[in-house]
């Protein structure tokens, strides 16, 4: 994969990342909000407010990569890669661009399982669920941002047992009990939640998510512009003597006389026999 696809793809998951959150928003507004809740103010506010989150958060996340589109990079000129000059920095925007959306979508769910008492409270037997949806999911983002056990013992984690796969291992059986739970709620709250909660419209439903996808589709539009503008490079690569010619596109600086291609800090890649570490 050329590194102007991988920047593409990765604004694909975050925009991904974004949706899924405001269906989170969404399902909660419906079944999950406690009985003291519904038709409060910040109940009729609560998706709206997901979807400016998911127009936020996509920004952010996108922004980690390369910088703002047009002003920080183009086809010609790279002024700013905050992946490569400051990675600490693209991480913790990323992480908090995931984390912000899904700790504002479970207000409601944290209020009724760990702060709400007495009447009102919406307390049955889904609530246990939640707590194994919750657990999983902290553990996901502790995962995401410490990089363990790879870590602690380099080396001995790169084909099984490292942070990534552990971190969709647990993204996965996070979602399993959150759909599970949701799914409960529904039934068991349904009935009641129809008559007594906020109606559910194609704007507070179909139309947000409708709405995300097409501001997201728009945000990676604009980040993408760029790259997808940028001249193909031309590099030979040589091979115990063999001459070799290949083509491979990447994004190159008119102002240098040497190839000059964005490639993710920390790989590695081949030049004529040596191995050159980037990052």
């Amino acid at each position: 994969m050329s590194a102007r696809a991988r920047h593409i793809c990765f604004f694909f998951d975050y925009a991904a990342l974004s949706f899924y959150s405001l269906g989170t928003a969404i399902v909660y507004s419906a079944y999950v909000f406690p009985d003291k809740w519904l038709n409060t103010l910040f109940h009729q506010c609560y998706v709206p407010i997901a979807v400016l989150n998911t127009v936020i958060c996509t920004g952010m996340a996108c922004y980690s990569r390369l910088g703002l589109p047009f002003l920080h990079y183009n086809h010609d000129v790279v002024k700013r890669f905050p992946e490569h000059q400051s990675p600490k920095f693209s991480k913790y925007l990323r992480v908090i661009a995931f984390a912000y959306p899904y700790m504002f979508d479970h207000i409601p769910l944290f209020y009724r399982v760990f702060m709400c008492v007495g009447e009102g409270c919406s307390d049955n037997g889904t609530n246990m669920v939640h707590y194994y949806h919750i657990t999983l999911a902290l553990l996901t983002g502790f995962l995401f941002a410490t990089h363990l056990p790879e870590r602690l013992a380099p080396g001995s984690f790169d084909y099984i047992g490292h942070s990534h796969q552990l971190f969709h291992v647990c993204g996965i059986l996070g979602t399993h009990f959150q759909m599970k739970a949701v799914k409960q709620d529904m039934v068991t709250r349904g009935p009641w939640l129809l008559a007594h909660s906020v109606p559910i419209t194609f704007a507070n439903s179909v139309g947000a998510a409708l709405l995300c996808v097409v501001v997201n589709l728009t945000i990676i539009t604009l980040y993408s512009l760029p790259l997808l503008s940028a001249p193909a490079c031309q590099e030979k690569k040589h091979d115990k003597g063999a001459k070799k010619a290949s083509t491979r596109a990447c994004l190159c600086s008119k102002t240098s006389r040497f190839l000059n291609c964005m490639v993710p800090a920390g790989h590695k890649t081949y030049r004529r026999g040596k191995k050159v570490h980037y990052g």
